[in-house]
C-alpha cells in the first residue's frame, strides 16, 4: 500500500513550495486541475472574486446566504490567519485533516513528475477545487489570490464575476498605477458570462468598462449599499460588500428571499477584519491605505472619542508610510513588531515609515512582547497591519498553532 503523509508532513512538505515563489500563469494550474481531476463537474456554478479590498469578506457573505438558500457551497480564500486549513470549506467546514494529509500526498507524487514543479498556490487551489468536487458542491466561491488575469483560479471557468473595490497593492507584480492593476483585476471577466463591480474611481471605471466590452461581458455596477439587513460585520463599507454578495447571487440565477439574505448576512464569520476577539481588542489586516481608511472609519463608529494602543507591523513591498499616516491619529501609543514570516520588516525599519507627528511609539522584538505593553495601558487594543500580524495575535489569543505562512 502506498505510504500517505501524516498532516503535519503534508502541511509541511507544502509550505516547502513556498521556495517555488509566486509564478503567475494559467498553463501551470490548467494541467494540474486536469491531471487530478479537479475541475468542477457539469452544472457546477462557480463564482470568482477578485479586486483590492473586500475580496474575502464579500465571498463570505456569498458562501453563508447561499447556504442560507440551501446550497452546497465550497469556499477558497487566502491567506489563512492561523491554519492552512481555512482556506478551503465545504458548508463552512474546514477540509479534514486525514482528507487534507491523503490529496497532499496525491498531489506531491503528481507535482514531482510534473516538468515545472507547481506553486505553494497552485497546490493549495487544486486541492481545493478537488474536495469541492469530492463533496459534491453545487457551488463554488473562488477568491483571487492575486491580481486576476495571470492568477491560479482564472484558471477555474466562472459563471459570475465580481470586482471589489480596486486600489494600489501588489505594484510589483501588477503594476504602479490603478489603471494598470485594473486590467489585471479585469482579467477574471468571462465572455458572455456576467460580471458585477462596486463603485470604482472613474478611471478604473473606465478600464473595467473597456475591457468588458472587449470581451463581450455584461457589466453593472452596484449603485447603493444593502440597507436594513442585519449585518455580523461591522462597518459601512460591509453594506457595499453585502450588495455585491446578493447581486452575484441573484445572476447566478439563486432565488433569493428578504428571510433567506437576512439569515445569511446576519450569520456571516469572517475573521480577522475587525474583528472584537476579545472585548476592548480589535484585529484588523489593514494593509494597505484603503483598507487602513476603512479600519479608520469604523473604529471612529465603534469607539467613538477613544485613542487606541495600536500594535502594528507590516511586510516589505507595502505602502507602510500611507497605512501610518492614517492609522496614527487613532492611537495613543504605538507598539512596533516584526511578524513571523520570511517578508517580515524589523520594527525600527517600520519606525521611519511614522509620520512626524505620531503618537509615542516603542520598538518590540517579538509580537508577543508588544502586546504585553500594549495591554499595560487603558485605551483598548487594535491590532493591525498585516494579515501575517493578525494571525499570529489570533493563535495567541484563542491558544492555537500559528501556521507561519509568506503566502
Amino acid at each position: 500500500m502506498a505510504y500517505t503523509m501524516h498532516y503535519r508532513e503534508a502541511i509541511d512538505w507544502l509550505f516547502s513550495t513556498q521556495m517555488f515563489g509566486i509564478k503567475l500563469g494559467l498553463d501551470g494550474p490548467r494541467q494540474l486541475l486536469k491531471d487530478y481531476l479537479a475541475y468542477p463537474a457539469h452544472g457546477v456554478q462557480v463564482i470568482h472574486v477578485a479586486g483590492t479590498n473586500g475580496k474575502g469578506s464579500t465571498c463570505a457573505m456569498i458562501d453563508s446566504i447561499a447556504r442560507a438558500c440551501g446550497r452546497r457551497c465550497g469556499l477558497f480564500t487566502s491567506p489563512h490567519l492561523v491554519d492552512f486549513r481555512e482556506r478551503i470549506r465545504v458548508t463552512g467546514e474546514e477540509i479534514p485533516e486525514d482528507a487534507c494529509a491523503a490529496m497532499l500526498t496525491e498531489l506531491r507524487a503528481l507535482c514531482e513528475r510534473m516538468e515545472s514543479h507547481p506553486t505553494f498556490f497552485e497546490i493549495a487551489l487544486v486541492l481545493a477545487m478537488r474536495w469541492f468536487r469530492l463533496r459534491e458542491c453545487e457551488m463554488i466561491i473562488l477568491e483571487t489570490g492575486m491580481g486576476g488575469r495571470l492568477d491560479a483560479t482564472t484558471a477555474v471557468p466562472a459563471d459570475v464575476c465580481i470586482i471589489t473595490p480596486i486600489g494600489m497593492d501588489h505594484m510589483q507584480w501588477l503594476g504602479n498605477s490603478l489603471e494598470k492593476i485594473a486590467v489585471e483585476k479585469a482579467g477574471i471577466f468571462v465572455s458572455g458570462k456576467p460580471a458585477i463591480s462596486s463603485p470604482q474611481k472613474e478611471v478604473v471605471r473606465l478600464v473595467l468598462e473597456k475591457e468588458a466590452n472587449e470581451r463581450r461581458t455584461p457589466l453593472e455596477f452596484v449603485a447603493d449599499p444593502l440597507l436594513g439587513y442585519p449585518m455580523a460585520l461591522p462597518g459601512v463599507h460591509q453594506q457595499w460588500n453585502a450588495a455585491l454578495a446578493v447581486a452575484a447571487l441573484h445572476h447566478a440565477g439563486l432565488h433569493l428571499s428578504s428571510d433567506s439574505v437576512a439569515y445569511g448576512l446576519s450569520r456571516v464569520i469572517w475573521p480577522g477584519r475587525f474583528e472584537i476577539i476579545r472585548p476592548g481588542i480589535v484585529l484588523d489586516g489593514a494593509h494597505n491605505p484603503h483598507s487602513a481608511e476603512v479600519l479608520a472609519t469604523t473604529w471612529r463608529e465603534t469607539f467613538p472619542g477613544k485613542k487606541a494602543a495600536l500594535v502594528f507591523s507590516a511586510v516589505a513591498g507595502k505602502d507602510i508610510a500611507g497605512i501610518l499616516e492614517i492609522l496614527s491619529p487613532l492611537a495613543s501609543q504605538i507598539f512596533l513588531c516584526p511578524v513571523n514570516t520570511p517578508r517580515a520588516l524589523p520594527a525600527s525599519e517600520i519606525a521611519g515609515h511614522l509620520p512626524s507627528d505620531s503618537a509615542p511609539f516603542q520598538l518590540h522584538d517579538t509580537f508577543v512582547s508588544a502586546y504585553a505593553a500594549a495591554s499595560a495601558q487603558a485605551d483598548p487594543i487594535l491590532i493591525a497591519g498585516s494579515l501575517f500580524l493578525v494571525g499570529e495575535a489570533r493563535a495567541l489569543l484563542t491558544d492555537a498553532q500559528f501556521q507561519a505562512s509568506s503566502q
